[in-house]
């Protein structure tokens, strides 16, 4: 490649993240001020930086229910996208993710535990804590039958059935469960199924980040090691790669990204399936290094437009996140599916 062709595609490359950072922030600004009370950015700035009365009405809207709810989407949207593009190349294949796979599913099995069944156990009161340690179990369990069939399969569409199937199970055990829920924990359940980011405290927003945020930062840590784990497990082990402690860690990474978000947000799909592939697409090219930060930023922008999208289309009334997300996912999906691009 010569020089003047590499220094093209690192300026394309360059000025790919600085659309994915200025479209993040202008989406937070938009989240944070828009609403049934709008307020102007001048004001948002403002009320962040301390400069108005913390008892003033905008500055609750904006620091007890706005901003952490803003701050959520686009945290909980980075982890599902490298969640996904994760188990894309631990799989080898850019059709896979925490959704489609069953792990959201078994995630929110144990959810549905934790809160339909936590005061049957004598649970006085579930905290986050408790909520994602739920999501992660159950999201290991799935990834440890989803290998185990991995092991025995190879063709990949059998084992998106066998993800489908294992979907279906948790599904109907959380149907069992909700016959014998009582009605106040029953409806907490219903709402948190839809998908939201609303009602996300300062409390869950430590507990997200403190989860997310080194996950993300192990994940590019990866980066090296994914690259030559692309090309095939041999080439891994010739440079020196443990592909077996690499595979360990990509399990753990991806079952805590999804379970952190699954934990506080519901069952999210598209956005770990479609974001990767859209990245790998924007910036041409399979490079771990530019797609794990791509990933991520293009994961917080497309959970943040659906989150304003659900919040704000329909107003005052709000639309389930995980309706939203399937409504511009699936089309991408569809159309990249149709010129070939996901096979």
């Amino acid at each position: 490649m010569s020089s003047g062709t590499e220094k093209i595609r690192l300026t394309l490359t360059a000025l790919g993240f600085i659309v994915l950072i200025f479209g993040i922030i202008a989406i937070l600004l938009l989240n944070i001020g828009v609403g049934s009370a709008n307020i102007s950015v001048s004001e948002v700035l403002k009320i962040i930086f301390g400069m108005t009365e913390p008892d003033d009405t905008k500055a609750i809207i904006v620091m007890r229910i706005r901003l952490p709810r803003a701050l959520a989407a686009a945290i909980g949207g980075a982890s599902l996208a490298i969640a996904g593009l994760l188990l894309q190349t631990f799989f080898s294949n850019p059709i896979v993710e925490p959704y489609v796979l069953g792990i959201s599913s078994g995630a929110t099995l144990f959810v549905g535990l934790v809160l339909l069944g936590g005061f049957t156990f004598g649970l006085a009161r579930i905290t986050p804590m408790m909520m994602f340690f739920g999501a992660f179990v159950g999201a290991m369990i799935v990834m440890v039958i989803v290998l185990v069939a991995a092991r025995k399969v190879k063709s990949i569409i059998t084992l998106l059935i066998i993800g489908l199937m294992v979907g279906y199970l948790c599904s109907a055990s959380n149907s069992i469960m909700t016959a014998f829920a009582d009605r106040e924990r029953l409806q907490m359940f219903s709402m948190w199924t839809m998908g939201s980011f609303a009602g996300t405290t300062w409390e869950q927003i430590r507990l997200l980040y403190s989860i997310i945020v080194p996950m993300l930062v192990f994940a590019f840590l990866l980066a090296k090691p994914l690259n030559a784990l692309a090309m095939g497990d041999n080439y891994a082990s010739s440079m020196g790669i443990n592909v077996k402690y690499i595979r360990y860690l990509l399990i753990l990474i991806s079952g805590c990204l999804t379970a952190a978000t699954t934990a506080f947000a519901g069952p999210v799909s598209f956005i770990g399936l479609a974001v990767p592939h859209i990245c790998r697409v924007g910036f041409r090219t399979l490079n771990n290094r530019i797609l794990i930060p791509a990933a991520a930023m293009g994961g917080a922008l497309m959970a943040s437009i659906c989150d304003f999208i659900a919040r704000n289309i329909v107003s005052p009334l709000e639309l389930p996140l995980a309706a939203v997300t399937s409504i511009i996912g699936a089309p991408i999906v569809v159309y990249l599916l149709t010129r070939r691009e996901l096979t």
